[in-house]
């Protein structure tokens, strides 16, 4: 018999099963971007992040899929999740609002992935930043970045029963909150997270949705973050 509060053997396998792989996902990282510092991105290849990271190359192939897709943390099943979330998330509320919601919520998880890779998760993010002027790096972040819109424009269309062929409503609102959270997402990392990335998405949300004031609690915010940076 099974005492109480011990979970079944099948899920604790499970269990750990998982923890290993999101071990050696993190591990893959945070090897290819401390050699990507090291060596500059071109100077990097498959075969020496794997084996910097303990891990065979096919291993490495069954967690990204391709070399450069490892700087991103590139997850297939995390786009069909967030385009369903965005298409169900608070029934009856604007799209707008759905979208804050999520994009908040997926934004924090984003900081968290960067803060479990260890150290600060700023320099973490502006070695990606980096390795960006390779132009196949460069082309891969287009790639995903065209690849998150057409996401996030697919859950708005599929919420409010349209075509993305026949109206550009999806398309513009999906360009917008790309853009809200490249933006955020930048000034997280020059801040060194002062402000938490998921409250900057929220913030910016809410002023997109009052038509971007001049005076927005956004503002009030950032303006008191690098003020107190400039001041030390």
């Amino acid at each position: 018999m099974t005492s109480t509060g011990t979970a079944p053997a099948g899920e604790a396998h499970s269990s750990l099963r998982e923890r290993k792989k999101l071990a050696t996902r993190r591990a893959l990282r945070r090897v290819a971007l401390t050699l990507a510092a090291e060596r500059g991105w071109a100077n990097v290849t498959v075969e020496d992040i794997a084996e910097a990271a303990n891990v065979s190359p096919r291993t490495f192939f069954n967690y990204f899929p391709s070399k450069e897709a490892v700087l991103f943390g590139s997850d297939p099943d995390k786009a069909a999740a967030l385009r369903e979330r965005i298409a169900a998330e608070a029934p009856g509320e604007p799209v707008l609002e759905a979208l804050r919601v999520v994009m908040a919520s997926n934004a924090q998880a984003v900081a968290e992935e960067w803060t479990e890779l260890g150290g600060d998760p700023a320099d973490w993010l502006h070695r990606t930043r980096s390795a960006r002027g390779d132009p196949h790096v460069r082309a891969a972040f287009a790639a995903q970045t065209a690849m998150i819109e057409r996401t996030i424009a697919e859950g708005v269309a599929e919420r409010l029963g349209t075509d993305l062929d026949r109206d550009p409503y999806p398309g513009l609102l999906a360009a917008t909150a790309a853009a809200v959270f490249r933006s955020s997402l930048a000034f997280w990392a020059d801040t060194h997270g002062t402000v938490p990335l998921g409250s900057l998405i929220d913030l910016a949300f809410r002023a997109l949705a009052d038509g971007l004031p001049e005076h927005t609690a956004l503002r009030r915010v950032t303006t008191d973050v690098t003020g107190r940076r400039d001041h030390h």
